[in-house]
């Protein structure tokens, strides 16, 4: 396993995103994921990581207007067009930098609808972008998110990701395992990466319940559940996606204690 640097979250005393690349880079990492790089052109994205040899693992797919609170569309029903354009959007990102993988964003729930109604609008709008993905040979992923961090986002159910990702059974759609989440959610974290193991695509990691870097101090034992991942098979990136308690260079010790390196 080797770490990837989240740049929504790690390095953000630096300044803007561009910047958080080169942080990154003099801080040791070979590898990066951001949550959303819409803001700065594509092709001055992916110059930068030519420059920086930097290898780009990850990227959300295009959430809509983050201002107005939106967080992708892939849950809402009546907002297929924008799921679409969004997902274009997503790919043409995904390509210009090199990454393989994409979260897709379910959205947050809408109150005129019921749940039946938003799990078979995600099913229809997955099924979509499975086959789109498929074409460009991207990996989408889709994460639960716990009701804490982001209230009203509707896919916050590991049973429900798990459902879909065996339903449509395609080798272009993965859950996105984010370990803080799980903790959040339901716990039982050993025993939950066992049985989700087949079905993982991408790993994230932070402490519960402040989302700082693992040895801070927080509910989870990580030398242990990174032994426990190791047990499992896992051999991919893993997310460093944390919000550092100190400043992010002096976040890094928990590597080392965690037997990871760049």
């Amino acid at each position: 396993m080797k770490v990837a640097a989240n740049l929504s979250f790690m390095f953000g005393e630096v300044g803007d995103l561009l910047a958080r690349y080169k942080a990154a880079k003099e801080a040791g990492f070979h590898a990066v994921e951001c949550a959303f790089p819409y803001s700065v052109p594509a092709d001055e994205v992916a110059e930068t990581l030519k420059e920086l040899k930097l290898k780009q693992v990850l990227i959300n797919s295009d959430p809509g207007n983050l201002q107005a609170g939106e967080l992708g569309f892939a849950a809402l029903p009546g907002k297929e067009d924008s799921f679409r354009q969004s997902l274009e959007r997503s790919i043409v990102y995904a390509k210009a930098l090199g990454c393989g993988k994409l979260h897709i964003m379910s959205g947050r729930r809408s109150q005129h609808y019921d749940e039946e109604s938003h799990v078979a609008t995600l099913e229809a709008n997955l099924s979509y972008a499975v086959s789109r993905l498929s074409v460009e040979n991207i990996l989408g992923l889709i994460e639960p998110l716990n009701p804490v961090s982001t209230p009203g986002y509707f896919l916050n159910s590991f049973e429900t990701a798990q459902s879909l990702i065996e339903k449509l059974n395609s080798p272009h759609l993965r859950l996105q395992l984010d370990i803080f989440h799980m903790q959040m959610i339901c716990g039982n974290v050993t025993n939950n990466i066992k049985k989700l193991m087949p079905i993982v695509g991408h790993i994230q990691v932070a402490q519960a319940p402040h989302r700082h870097e693992p040895s801070s101090l927080g509910e989870l034992d990580y030398p242990y559940i990174f032994s426990v991942l190791r047990e499992a098979g896992y051999e991919g990136y893993v997310g460093a996606e944390y919000s550092p308690s100190t400043n992010s260079a002096a976040s890094l010790h928990w590597l080392e204690k965690c037997q990871l390196q760049f």
